[in-house]
């Protein structure tokens, strides 16, 4: 089975690059400090500074493991070449909840930089899926767990 793609927004790779070269520049060499230091303390039985240590490694390791596995699998969308005349990966695009009258603006990026707290929802996601197509002026509808909810497309327009 092939792997699934990551679909990344300039932005996103150029953070998960930086992040990687973080832990394995700085953030290893630190943890191998704080292990050999806990080592020189002697009986690693009962050395609680070890055992923290140690799982610190672990944990690094785990996130380069998991950080360069989406690198490998990146698809990057390039942002400036992306069509304005319908929703897309990588646009900003502001809505109307027809139901309350409450403008939104999100960012439509793949599901590896989906986060809501910042604005950016997924291509996957109930709304994204809903999203992704329409045009300016379109109203969708999307199933979410409140049921099915509709959005007028107000603007389109480059995120960056």
């Amino acid at each position: 089975m092939a792997e699934k793609k990551n679909i990344l927004t300039y932005e996103g790779l150029k953070r998960y690059e930086d992040e990687l070269h973080d832990l394995k520049v700085v953030k290893r060499k630190e943890v191998a400090q704080k292990i050999k230091e806990a080592r020189e303390q002697g009986d690693l039985s009962e050395n609680a500074e070890y055992d923290a240590a140690k799982d610190e490694q672990r944990d690094i390791e785990a996130r380069i493991e998991e950080l360069e596995k989406i690198l490998k699998n990146a698809e990057v969308v390039v942002e400036d070449e992306v069509d304005l005349d319908k929703i897309n990966i990588g646009c900003k695009v502001t809505i109307l909840d027809l139901e309350e009258a409450e403008e939104m603006t999100f960012k439509i990026v793949g599901s590896t930089e989906a986060n809501s707290l910042k604005g950016k929802i997924s291509n996957e996601s109930p709304l994204g899926k809903a999203l992704i197509g329409a045009k300016m002026g379109d109203v969708v509808s999307a199933e979410t767990p409140v049921g099915v909810l509709q959005y007028r497309v107000l603007e389109i327009q480059r995120s960056n």
